[in-house]
């Protein structure tokens, strides 16, 4: 397998637009001869499919909700970053590519970044003109306020409620495309494989979540865009529906996996209340931005906050971290939550939460100026908690968000499957090591509005690829596969539930692969997964037959993917001995706890190839090149 990440020469501010001036075109006339699938219909999905069918192209749209309208992108809340600088305070295209990158801790591609940051503007004019209601200032200028990791203020928001409102205008324009007859959508279908021919993307085989019936579509490209595997912790922020099934089927079938081990504790989610709970929420980080973060100085301490006095309080992150204070990054952020829990200081339920306060924010600005920012947020913690933050402080603690491994694609979002391109958060290729808050939304809708548009259009215009009938050989062979899957899942007659086998993998993973790592821990781990993947062939039983409606079996297919792929990212971590970003092995850290990296031996992506269940994969390698960004240690203080 060769990694060649195809970017463009000349100057990191030119290469976009040297490789624009340079790619090939498809005529418009032409565009309508060529199919294009694409699987997801979230921020990256919806918006790559409602741009190509304007474009012209015939687009298959997938997504096994009821609606596009139902994508976990909806869930986003506290905003989506842009270049812009209306704030005047310092912002540009190379200080979001800086930010971006040392967030990451210098494990992204420059020139990926680079290209993020510069299409970061046309976002928002994009979603402006799409009827998207951010909220404006009083001189009717866009307003902005601050995410983690930067010291300016350049988070576009909706209220609390930022995705929702992204996704909806995204939605609009994908729904023109189906009213146009553009694009096809097909809801409540489940990709459950990739049909690969000759290293070539020639189609998918789907489920029918209704019927049960499994459907054969081809196309002259194939593109990816189902969001992240942070339900493989089981419980996390993501929709419960959220899974791996179709990136990994894509890795079984021959793309690389890269970074496996990169995942994202989001720091400020309501923590665990209950050993039945099966979903956690998540808290927008722009709660950051007035809300102070802080924990009794003395161990065991029972009081309520109201009787604990400013001086034996401890605002922990404003004391570790000046300069950035309560908007340090999501990593460090989280990590000092559980080294304050770990210290017996913890709040609440088994002493596993810290408060996040704003008292001081409600006597500044007064309490109609903290509801018109966050009065959503507020509303729902409530409802969850029965606690009202707006007078006592709301309880907080990190749980699994995101994950910035993903499908290995080059500079086009191409993986090395010829044909199979990867966008938002299922590839690798932006955030590093730690995603900075409120840029997922940002490099979903790059990659949708912006980059697929042309990297595709190049890929149909050089190559010319077939339209492979779903007739060939390979059609069939996949089909069967798939096929023989399902069954064996519905014949095994076990005892076990598929979420009982999740709830297990679940704990294996935060224990051994969450906040923190170490050699034992993940070798422990890599005994455990294979013995309980073992199990569950052998005893998990799903109810019903394979013709009709079937959430247990939807389930269990999602299940035994995350049984797989749980080990190649337990090995991944073990893999990479240092400390970076969102992977802190306990072995490599400072003396004051910060992540130690090893630029030295582990300065580059790596990409895993599928050698079989059970196998130990090969480890490809893309060396991360910092000509425009020097390596530094990454300091928050």
């Amino acid at each position: 397998m060769q990694l060649d990440a195809r970017i463009p020469d000349g100057p990191i501010e030119s290469k976009w637009d040297n490789f624009r001036q340079s790619m090939k075109l498809v005529n418009p006339a032409n565009k309508r001869k060529f199919k294009i699938i694409v699987v997801g219909s979230g921020l990256a999905g919806g918006s790559a499919a409602a741009t190509l069918g304007e474009l012209g192209y015939h687009v298959d749209c997938f997504c096994f909700q009821d609606s596009p309208r139902r994508a976990h992108s909806i869930a986003a809340q506290g905003g989506i970053n842009a270049a812009k600088n209306y704030q005047g305070d310092g912002d540009s295209v190379w200080r979001l590519f800086y930010d971006t990158v040392k967030g990451g801790d210098f494990r992204s591609r420059e020139a990926n970044v680079y290209r993020l940051a510069h299409l970061s503007r046309n976002i928002i004019d994009q979603c402006v003109a799409a009827g998207v209601p951010f909220a404006r200032e009083y001189g009717g200028l866009l307003d902005n306020r601050s995410f983690g990791g930067a010291q300016v203020s350049r988070t576009f928001y909706a209220r609390g409620q930022t995705g929702q409102q992204l996704l909806l205008g995204c939605y609009q324009a994908l729904a023109r495309q189906i009213h146009a007859g553009q694009v096809k959508m097909h809801t409540r279908t489940e990709m459950l494989d990739l049909v690969v021919k000759d290293g070539r993307a020639h189609g998918i085989i789907t489920r029918d979540l209704a019927t049960g019936q499994v459907e054969r579509h081809t196309g002259h490209a194939v593109v990816l865009a189902t969001g992240g595997y942070g339900r493989v912790f089981y419980l996390s922020t993501n929709a419960m529906g959220c899974n791996v099934t179709a990136a990994y089927r894509a890795h079984k079938r021959g793309a690389a996996f890269a970074n496996p081990c990169y995942t994202q504790i989001h720091p400020t989610c309501i923590p665990v209340h209950g050993e039945s709970q099966s979903k956690l929420t998540l808290m927008s980080e722009s709660l950051r931005n007035d809300g102070r973060i802080w924990v009794p100085q003395k161990p065991d301490d029972k009081r309520t906050p109201s009787d604990i006095p400013e001086n034996e309080r401890d605002y922990y992150l404003e004391r570790k971290y000046p300069s950035f204070g309560n908007l340090a990054p999501r990593d460090i952020a989280s990590r000092s939550a559980k080294e304050a829990c770990d210290g017996g200081k913890g709040v609440g339920y088994g002493g596993r939460g810290v408060y996040l306060d704003f008292a001081d924010a409600i006597n500044r600005l007064g309490a109609d100026a903290i509801k018109a920012r966050y009065g959503n947020l507020f509303d729902m913690y409530q409802r969850i908690t029965a606690d009202n933050p707006y007078q006592t402080p709301m309880r907080i603690y990190p749980a699994s968000h995101y994950t910035m491994g993903g499908l290995w694609v080059d500079y086009h979002l191409m993986s090395n499957v010829r044909g199979l391109f990867v966008l938002g958060e299922a590839n690798f290729s932006d955030h590093g090591a730690n995603r900075l808050g409120a840029s997922a939304l940002m490099q979903g809708l790059a990659d949708g509005y912006f980059v697929i548009s042309d990297t595709l259009g190049n890929y149909l215009a050089s190559e010319k690829p077939e339209l492979m009938s779903t007739d060939d050989g390979a059609f069939q062979a996949v089909e069967t596969e798939v096929t023989e899957r399902v069954n064996k899942l519905l014949q095994a007659n076990g005892n076990r539930s598929a979420a009982s086998f999740h709830r297990e993998l679940g704990k294996i993973m935060w224990e051994h692969c969450g906040m923190a790592r170490n050699e034992a821990g993940l070798k422990e781990a890599l005994q455990k997964i294979p013995k309980l993947r073992e199990e569950f062939w052998a005893n998990i039983g799903v109810p019903g037959t394979g013709a009709q409606l079937n959430q247990s079996l939807e389930e269990a297919g999602r299940v035994a993917d995350f049984m797989e792929f749980a080990e190649l990212m337990c090995r991944d971590a073990l893999h990479r001995d240092e400390s970076c970003g969102g992977h802190f092995r306990e072995e490599h850290q400072s003396a004051d706890g910060e992540a130690v990296r090893n630029d030295k031996d582990f300065c580059y992506a790596g990409a895993w190839e599928h050698k079989g269940v059970g196998a130990e994969q090969e480890l490809h390698k893309e060396e991360l090149e910092f000509d425009n960004v020097e390596l530094a240690t990454r300091s928050y203080k």
